[in-house]
């Protein structure tokens, strides 16, 4: 139980996509809301579309899209 309060509590505070100031708990919502790929994450979210165009976060939501499915 406390690992889960952590891991949600990290999940918060943990920015994904820090040019449009979005944290990995909304990009963990949205893939477990429906969104399969990236282009879905991005379009539901923002992420990936800041001033860096995705450089710095678009690795880390493939990153967490692929663990989602794997998990499935």
């Amino acid at each position: 139980m406390e690992n889960n309060v952590n891991e949600e509590l990290m999940d918060k505070l943990k920015k994904v996509c820090v040019c449009k100031n979005i944290n990995r708990a909304t990009i963990k919502s949205a893939i477990k809301s429906g969104a399969r790929t990236l282009e879905q994450v991005k379009s539901v979210t923002g992420a990936g579309t800041g001033a860096c165009k995705g450089r710095r976060c678009l690795h880390v939501i493939e990153d967490l899209l692929e663990e989602y499915h794997r998990s499935k």
